[in-house]
Parts: C-alpha cells; structure tokens; sequence
C-alpha cells in the first residue's frame, strides 16, 4: 500500500508564492514518477508537472512554465511543487500521484493518489 500527503496549500494573494509537499509512505522500497494536479469544481483534473524516479526530467503545462517548479527529495521521499507569481486561475485543489510506469500527463498512468490540498488565489 502506498500513502500519499499533501500539504502546504493556503488561501493567498495574485503574485504570492506557495510551496506543495506530498510525502509519500507505504511501499518506498524505489522511488515512484511523481505528478501534480489540479482539478477544480465542474472540471475535468489537470496536469500541471511531473518528475522522473530520479529528478533528472521535469515537464510542466504552459501556463504554469516559468512560474512553477517541481522537484523530488528521495531521501526523504518528499515531492515538491513551487509556485510562484500565483494568478486567480490558479486556483484549484493539488493532488499528488505516484505512477510505476512513467512521469507523464495522463492521469490514467498514476496508481496512487493524495487527498489533495487546496489552493485559493485572491485579488
């Protein structure tokens, strides 16, 4: 079985930053793909940025490219998301997810899931 937390999202201001963390447990035995998400209400989920096993491969959605980083902490089996220059549609909730296959943007390709945390970008 494997756990997934998210954590660190808040209500902010357009411009503010955040940081995400998802902390993965369970079966860590090697490191999973890891992705980020957003979904928000009446919405269809959204790829935002995916990290490789071993943080050597990153991709991100357009809109976020720039403001957005995604990064990895094996060690401590930790994901992060860094989002910078937070705009009004950015608001959504973050879910994490660990895929055996492959960092990519499909959904369908991550096993796990986290509860999500939300995010609320305000003007």
């Amino acid at each position: 079985q494997v756990q997934l937390v998210e954590s660190g999202g808040g209500s902010v201001e357009a411009g503010d930053s955040l940081r995400l963390s998802c902390v993965v447990s369970g079966r860590t035995s090697s490191p999973y793909a890891m992705g980020w998400f957003r979904q928000v209400p009446g919405k269809e989920r959204e790829f935002v940025a995916s990290i490789s096993r071993s943080g050597g491969r990153t991709d991100v959605v357009d809109s976020v490219k720039g403001r957005f980083t995604i990064s990895r902490d094996n060690a401590n089996n930790t994901v992060y998301l860094q989002m910078n220059s937070l705009k009004l549609e950015d608001t959504a909730v973050y879910y994490c997810a660990a895929s055996q296959i492959a960092a990519v943007r499909s959904a369908r390709t991550y096993a796990y899931w986290g509860q999500g945390t939300q995010v609320t970008v305000s003007s």
